[in-house]
């Protein structure tokens, strides 16, 4: 059979498909008018999920989805936030600013959702502490942080924390940043926390405690196999530089 012929009848039957699983109409146009990159398209976003349904099966579909259209999360939650102004809605639309280190733009709907019932919420507050540190407002996001603790005192986050050591950090409060990251070197689920105790370590010229924390790095990585490496592969190239 032609090859002409069975890529026709390829996207005969796509479109069928799309038509009867109620489909966004949009991938009709995609498969008739890209033939060939549609249809792959269509098959690997839309029916290799359903075929595979595996987690890593959605994390390539939506790494795919992200480069052929890398603002869809974006734009969609623009459109849900101009269709209903809700505190969810807006946090969504910050955390998208957020990932793409529009700082100004995520902090602006964090404090405007960090009102009423949701003045304390800790999410929110820790968003927002993250955002501040983005903009280079290291003490507005250290009392962000103090806030959220006091208000909060149950609350536990691993990033949060972090954050709050760097920002001690960074503002010379030396002693305060060297106890956070001595607590955080003992639970922290990566690499990055005891790699910045090593750094201040060596700062301070505990240069003999900065090379064991870097070692202990390195056994992590050793003993964690692939996955735990192509994670945190950033880090581990960092760790080999300073040793």
């Amino acid at each position: 059979m032609p090859f002409f012929v069975l890529s026709i009848l390829i996207q005969v039957c796509l479109v069928i498909h799309i038509l009867k699983t109620g489909r966004p109409t949009i991938w009709i146009w995609v498969v008739v008018l890209l033939p060939m990159a549609g249809t792959i398209a269509y098959v690997i976003m839309e029916i290799l999920p359903e075929l595979m349904g595996t987690r890593t099966a959605r994390r390539a579909v939506q790494n795919i989805s992200k480069t052929i259209n890398p603002n869809k999360d974006l734009n969609r939650a623009s459109f849900e936030l101009e269709r209903a102004d809700t505190v969810e809605n807006n946090m969504r639309l910050a955390d998208e600013f957020l990932v793409r280190n529009q700082f100004a733009e995520a902090k602006a709907l964090y404090e405007k959702c960090l009102r009423g019932v949701h003045a304390t919420d800790p999410a929110l507050m820790a968003s927002l502490a993250k955002a501040e540190f983005g903009l280079g407002e290291f003490a507005t996001a250290k009392a962000v942080l103090d806030r959220l603790i006091e208000t909060n005192p149950d609350y536990k986050n691993e990033s949060c924390h972090l954050l709050y050591a760097r920002s001690l950090e960074i503002l010379n409060d030396i002693p305060g940043a060297e106890h956070e990251y001595q607590a955080l070197a003992k639970y922290y689920s990566g690499p990055e926390a005891k790699y910045r105790y090593a750094l201040l370590c060596k700062r301070l010229g505990k240069n003999a405690e900065a090379k064991k924390l870097l070692e202990e790095i390195l056994s992590t990585f050793r003993t964690s196999g692939k996955h735990y490496e192509h994670l945190h592969k950033e880090w581990l190239g960092k760790v080999k530089a300073e040793l």
